[in-house]
């Protein structure tokens, strides 16, 4: 079989396994149809998530019960919930093999062998991945940027008589998205009736952050022992826009050498590339020889070593 008529059906295959499992079941087509028929009224659309329930994994339900079992099925879920994207466990799965299927081929085509051009495929597959990474870090500091006004909001709302709950209700109705997707969802949960502590756990679990930690601790410790919560989230406001003043300090003092952590780590890889397309020959000996393949070994270690040093050196804890 010729190398373009095995792209071609590759291609074919994996854009029919793409459409088969993104497309919505007959279940869901029939219930989103009922819904606009009858006009079911929904919860205001702000950014946050509807009342309706997705499936967590898949729509298709061979499949869901299937990738509930897999391993790291759960994490992913996790990481979709943290970066607040809409995408479905299955579809990221999908587009990790299409994107590994498509690059594969192209690499193919481009050096003509076989197991060396699966090496690019395996990267880009990870590309999902890092995209919901990137998605979820920029979430997250979105969120930082927006939780002391969010506080501060709470202590004036306790200040003025409210309930924790109405108070969190509050901040849901008056903050900026996507914080306040957030606390509609706490308080949505205690209206249907999970316990407080339950729902603040859940917040700090979408938001694993420092200062999200600090409120739900602040909170709970005063539900458990009583106390002035208003005067506790003043200070905690207070302590949380010095956190986000230095944060931003930080990043601009390690600006350079993030940007040098990125082309470090990239430039092998696109200077691999473009040799190999000018001369294939002078790249060949590192696979075909067992010292070159030491070689390619040894120079992947050593760059996943130097780029976690990188990380670690600007990675400053505030």
């Amino acid at each position: 079989m010729s190398p373009m008529l095995l792209f071609a059906l590759l291609l074919l295959l994996t854009f029919a396994a793409l459409l088969f499992f993104l497309k919505p079941t007959r279940e869901e087509s029939a219930v989103q149809r009922h819904l606009k028929e009858i006009e079911v009224t929904r919860v205001e659309d702000l950014g946050g998530a509807t009342i309706l329930k997705r499936e967590p994994f898949s729509s298709i339900p061979w499949l869901d019960d299937l990738l509930r079992r897999a391993p790291g099925t759960w994490s992913l879920m996790r990481l979709l919930k943290q970066a607040g994207s809409p995408w479905r466990v299955s579809t990221v799965i999908t587009l990790s093999l299409l994107a590994f299927f498509l690059v594969w081929q192209v690499a193919y085509l481009m050096l003509s062998r076989l197991g060396l051009s699966a090496v690019p495929g395996v990267a880009a597959s990870f590309s999902p991945f890092l995209y919901l990474l990137i998605l979820r870090d920029a979430r997250f500091r979105r969120c930082d940027a927006l939780l002391p006004e969010a506080v501060d909001l709470m202590a004036r709302a306790l200040r003025a008589g409210h309930a924790v709950t109405a108070a969190l209700e509050m901040v849901g109705q008056e903050i900026a998205e996507p914080l306040a997707g957030e606390f509609r969802t706490v308080h949505e949960e205690q209206s249907f009736g999970l316990p407080m502590r339950e729902a603040i756990l859940n917040l700090a679990d979408r938001l694993p952050r420092d200062d999200v930690r600090f409120l739900a601790t602040a909170i709970l410790v005063q539900k458990e022992t009583g106390g002035n919560l208003a005067q506790i989230l003043d200070k905690t406001a207070a302590v949380m826009r010095e956190r986000v003043r230095l944060r931003g300090q930080l990043r601009i003092y390690t600006a350079q050498g993030r940007l040098t952590g990125w082309i470090l780590s990239f430039m092998p890889f696109v200077m691999f590339a473009l040799i190999s397309m000018i001369n294939h020959d002078y790249e060949s000996i590192l696979f075909t020889d067992p010292l070159g393949i030491r070689v390619v070994i040894a120079g992947l270690i050593m760059m996943v070593l130097g780029v976690l040093a990188i990380r670690r050196i600007i990675d400053i804890k505030v």
